[in-house]
């Protein structure tokens, strides 16, 4: 038997504005992955595009079986990833290994609204040219006995958006920059997904 109130709030979940999330990424797209198989069922949310600055015919395919939009525009010149992200109407913006400098046009389109994970503990270890394999090899001449991961909004400046969430791992001295990476990313598939969550959910769209 169906009551009042379970058709009432039945009624209120068909009226809700699912949170649409468009993911951009630059390498294979491992952390592409793992955060749309997180989100695949989400009753809330959903992965509606993945952007990519380069060409990468298996995220394409992964995508396509997924029926989540994929493209690869040229450049960050003009305003092509706006455009996507307009169209398909998204709520959200998520760097999952983006390398390239989001335009202040696009910011300002997305206001608090564009999340970044960095492979360090920030504020050390960021800025211009401090990415991937770099950061783990800076990580690892210093005296730090830990690295981690930082997520944070995105604005004009590499790096120095408001930091959301930190996770840490002690290091092994000495640490290999390799060790390190394998360290840090195993931090990204555990909590990278679920702090995603937590944002748009305590959000008001």
């Amino acid at each position: 038997m169906i009551t009042r109130e379970s058709q009432q709030m039945f009624n209120f979940a068909l009226t809700m504005k699912r949170i649409r999330i468009a993911l951009f990424i630059s390498g294979n797209g491992s952390n592409a992955r793992n955060i749309i198989n997180y989100f695949e069922n989400h009753a809330q949310m959903s992965v509606s595009l993945v952007l990519s600055s380069a060409q990468n015919d298996l995220m394409d395919e992964f995508c396509a079986e997924r029926t989540i939009l994929f493209a690869h525009p040229s450049g960050m010149n003009g305003d092509a990833y706006l455009k996507y992200c307009q169209k398909q109407e998204i709520d959200w913006v998520i760097l999952a290994g983006f390398l390239k400098k989001i335009p202040i046009d696009f910011i300002n389109a997305f206001p608090n609204r564009i999340i970044n994970i960095h492979p360090a503990l920030l504020p050390n270890f960021g800025g211009k040219g401090m990415y991937g394999k770099h950061v783990h090899e800076a990580v690892s001449k210093s005296s730090s006995r830990f690295s981690g991961i930082t997520i944070h909004l995105v604005n004009e400046e590499f790096d120095k958006g408001k930091m959301l969430a930190q996770f840490a791992v002690a290091l092994k001295n000495p640490s290999s920059a390799v060790e390190i990476e394998s360290q840090v990313r195993d931090l990204e598939i555990v909590h990278f997904p679920s702090v995603i969550e937590s944002i748009l959910l305590d959000s008001t769209l």
